[in-house]
């Protein structure tokens, strides 16, 4: 039986992490981005969307 495909979500660092809390810092790194602009294709897990609430003035979503 084949699985399906799992959702993912398109993001992108749109702010600085140089005034951001070693939290948010370590969120950042969590899901992937380290340089501004950079984007990242995730799977969409509750922990995740955690992950982006906790950053949401760092992070947008490009796509869902």
């Amino acid at each position: 039986m084949a699985k399906k495909a799992a959702k993912t979500i398109k993001i992108r660092q749109t702010g600085s992490v140089i005034g951001a809390t070693k939290v948010q810092r370590a969120t950042m790194l969590g899901l992937g981005l380290k340089k501004m602009n950079a984007e990242r294709v995730l799977e969409d897990t509750p922990a995740v969307r955690g992950m982006i609430t906790k950053v949401a003035h760092l992070v947008t979503v490009v796509e869902d």
